[in-house]
């Protein structure tokens, strides 16, 4: 199987005509078509519906295609790391859908300044699924939350441990978790994750029942609405302003103060383990104060 022909194949599934397709890889339309018609012919399989304008993958085409990006990738890397170069190909990463991601943009910004040939794909999703996709290998690795337990064949590495801060607003004066908890209306994080099971654990335990008004599943709307007036709630530091605008106040949540910790899962001896070291160090440091620096592998 010749890359050529699989580069040819991506190059025409985004974007959409076998012409345009050409114009990318730097051939004439007809040696695009011969290029798939051999492809064909050696997995014996239709790639394209050529019947639709523009041409479109077969189900089996949609296979291959997958797997033609997937022995790419391996190659842009494995010439990397013969070269000497392993700070370049491609790092495929994952994150869940947490405040912490607010961070992660500036890292990639500055992953891409000091290595400028290297490439991060990013996707966003539930835990459980980037969790799953970095043990089968469909991801590098990927940001979550701290789990109970992980796969045998997977480490987890913090580099943020931040406090959870019971918010109210300005106007408040009580200062009481507790009684704040127990009197004013409350914003619920309801969400499928870890953190929305960590306050609602610590609640339970300080014996409180709680008077909800509301129940969002995101942490930038729970702000807004308490900095509004409409009720008090619980979140994690990286989300609050800094520095504070007035129109919220913290106070410490737990007894003592709960901590919520977020990390990077990877496979144990990953291929692209010195990158992924690298993404942490970044990481950490833009957490400041809260960041969680890791010993070289």
């Amino acid at each position: 199987m010749d890359t050529r022909q699989l580069k040819t194949l991506v190059a025409i599934a985004a974007h959409r005509t076998f012409a345009k397709a050409a114009e990318v890889v730097g051939l004439t339309p007809s040696a695009v078509s011969q290029q798939i018609q051999a492809l064909e012919a050696e997995l014996d399989v239709q790639l394209f519906e050529r019947s639709s304008r523009p041409p479109s993958l077969t189900p089996q085409g949609v296979q291959v295609l997958d797997l033609a990006k997937e022995i790419l990738r391996l190659e842009e890397n494995a010439v990397a790391s013969l070269k000497g170069n392993r700070i370049s190909g491609v790092l495929r990463l994952g994150t869940v859908r947490t405040n912490a991601l607010n961070l992660l943009p500036e890292a990639i910004v500055k992953m891409h300044d000091q290595y400028p040939a290297l490439k991060i794909n990013l996707r966003v999703g539930l835990s459980s699924s980037m969790i799953s996709d970095v043990a089968s290998g469909r991801l590098d690795a990927a940001l979550v939350a701290e789990h109970v337990s992980l796969p045998p064949q997977l480490r987890w590495s913090p580099f943020l441990c931040e406090p959870l801060w019971l918010i109210v607003p300005g106007s408040v004066k009580e200062r009481d978790p507790v009684h704040i908890l127990g009197t004013y209306p409350f914003v619920r994080y309801v969400n499928n994750v870890p953190l929305a099971n960590l306050i609602d654990t610590e609640i339970s335990r300080m014996g409180v029942i709680t008077l909800d008004v509301a129940e969002i599943d995101t942490i930038g709307s729970i702000v807004t609405c308490v900095r509004q007036g409409l009720g008090v709630s619980v979140v994690p530091h990286v989300s609050l302003p800094s520095p504070d605008d007035g129109s919220l106040v913290r106070i410490p949540f737990g007894m003592p103060q709960v901590n919520r910790q977020i990390g990077i899962v990877e496979r144990i001896n990953a291929p692209r383990g010195d990158v992924i070291h690298r993404l942490h160090g970044l990481l950490a440091q833009l957490c400041g104060e809260h960041g969680i620096s890791r010993n070289a592998d």
